[in-house]
């Protein structure tokens, strides 16, 4: 392979560290250690980066801790103005971002801009959120006594980020981990380490002092991980990913009595009723379902729609997901890149396949495409029962699986009949109906003719085997907090 970026401005990477990010600058692994980030529309390679070592993830353990007790004193209007300045950097370098994370990433251009502001609106909550830390006083109930109750930093925190939103998700981290007064270290997605590693140079530039924030890029990201862990000075793990990781992760962290905040898998029912607005049911669908080509884990993974209105929705949603143009993400007109890798478009394709051999029609895509690059069409697979197993896996990817139901409790059933809880999507005109649906969904966030739920201002999590603990909103600093008791006369 060669390294080869796509269009000829090379500036995308310019100011981009390319080694590992400790004690505030940009320095090789202590064994010279690099591994190579590729792009997925190409597979070409456009960087080259550090690769930590369990070594390495000491040394920025040390510093971290290091640089904790004099950020914890940090008054909390400063930590905010440097959080501020972060969010002015990051907004002010949107089109660089954007392309990092296209060329990384491989999605369309478009949703990469989207994250970027989305991304950079966390750092502005957040500098606000600095200033707003607050605890109570009063007397205690029986007059002997009063109570003061007030928070505190909860210590040096990991975060472990995802590969499909590498900037939203480490701002949703780090903005509140530092406006708390914690320092964080970072293992970024190793297909994506370069916009964490971007991410840094801006919080330096913001003024951040150095060992504030540490940013570890990995192949051995089991070994970096479990060193950071297995250090008793580390009070709190922050993830992203996959179920069966974060049950790992939550185990290792047991042992240590650290705190744990798990995002982990979805499997987000669409249901759509006979008194929908179909017309906005579809765009709320195509919204739910493709933002970021289909990899995120809020996307609608199961489209669950009345018998009555089957067909014409149907219809509608092929024909919108026909349109969306196949390319390299950073392409003129582009609407889904590839996929991330290899392995990724290899899954969605076996599942989509086993999905035919068990009777479901294809009523748009389902063919994997020559190389090079990890693409795969939008898709469109009707015709499937609403328990078969492609419902009961997270898709991650631009399909959309179709099933019909007869009556709201069916819907409902179907829509609670997994492991994971963390989004779910419904249209309806009836107000009574809205309420009694809501309330009556297993998930931690829904949308309510709503096709895109995600807010800085609102908590996001789940419940069951999607996770743990809130990002985002007010709930979203009190994870980086500890509460303490003071008694006194």
């Amino acid at each position: 392979m060669t390294t080869t970026l796509p269009w000829h401005d090379r500036r995308v990477l310019d100011g981009v560290p390319t080694g590992l990010w400790i004690g505030g600058r940009s320095v090789p692994a202590v064994n010279n250690a690099q591994f190579d980030v590729l792009d997925p529309a190409t597979e070409n390679i456009v960087a080259t980066v550090a690769d930590a070592s369990v070594d390495d993830a000491r040394l920025a353990v040390e510093k971290a801790v290091e640089a904790s007790a004099e950020w914890a004193a940090t008054a909390p209007r400063e930590r905010s103005e440097i959080l501020r300045r972060a969010f002015e950097l990051v907004s002010g370098r949107s089109e660089q971002f954007a392309a990092l994370m296209t060329l990384e990433l491989g999605r369309a251009l478009p949703d990469s801009m989207a994250e970027v502001k989305y991304a950079a609106e966390f750092l502005r909550w957040f500098s606000e959120e600095a200033v707003r830390i607050t605890g109570r006083y009063g007397l205690g109930p029986a007059g002997t006594g009063h109570i003061m109750v007030d928070h505190a930093p909860v210590g040096p925190c990991l975060a472990i980020t995802p590969w499909n939103f590498p900037l939203a998700m480490g701002t949703r981290k780090i903005g509140p981990a530092l406006a708390a007064g914690n320092v964080m270290l970072v293992k970024p997605a190793q297909e994506t380490p370069l916009t964490m590693l971007a991410l840094a140079a801006a919080f330096a530039a913001a003024g951040l002092p150095e060992g504030v924030l540490s940013v570890l890029p990995t192949t051995d990201a089991r070994g970096v991980v479990s060193t950071i862990l297995a250090d008793d000075r580390i009070r709190k793990i922050s993830f992203t990913g996959s179920t069966p990781v974060g049950r790992a992760l939550m185990a290792q962290a047991a042992e240590r009595v650290q705190r744990s905040s798990m995002e982990l898998g979805g499997n987000a029912p669409f249901l759509v009723f006979e008194d929908a607005d179909i017309d906005a049911a579809v765009d709320g669908a195509f919204a739910a379902k493709m933002r970021n080509g289909g990899e995120a884990c809020t996307a609608a993974n199961r489209f669950l729609v009345q018998a009555s209105i089957l067909d014409e929705f149907t219809d509608k949603l092929v024909e919108r997901m026909a349109a969306l143009k196949m390319g390299p993400g950073y392409g003129r007109d582009v609407t889904l890149g590839p996929m991330v890798s290899a392995s990724q478009r290899n899954s969605v394709a076996a599942l989509v396949d086993a999905a035919k051999a068990d009777g479901a029609r294809v009523r748009l895509g389902g063919i994997t495409p020559d190389g090079p690059g990890f693409f795969y069409p939008a898709t469109v697979l009707d015709q499937v029962d609403p328990y078969a197993p492609i419902t009961r896996e997270e898709i991650f990817g631009p399909v959309a699986v179709i099933s019909s139901f007869e009556n709201e409790s069916d819907a409902i059933t179907a829509a609670n009949s997994t492991q994971y809880g963390l989004a779910a999507y419904f249209y309806s005109r009836d107000v009574q109906r809205c309420q009694r649906v809501a309330a009556a969904l297993d998930c931690g966030m829904v949308g309510v003719n709503r096709g895109v739920i995600s807010d800085v201002a609102a908590p996001f999590g789940g419940v069951k085997h999607s996770g743990i603990g809130r990002e985002g909103g007010s709930e979203g600093i009190a994870e980086y907090l500890t509460t303490k008791y003071i008694a006194h006369i």
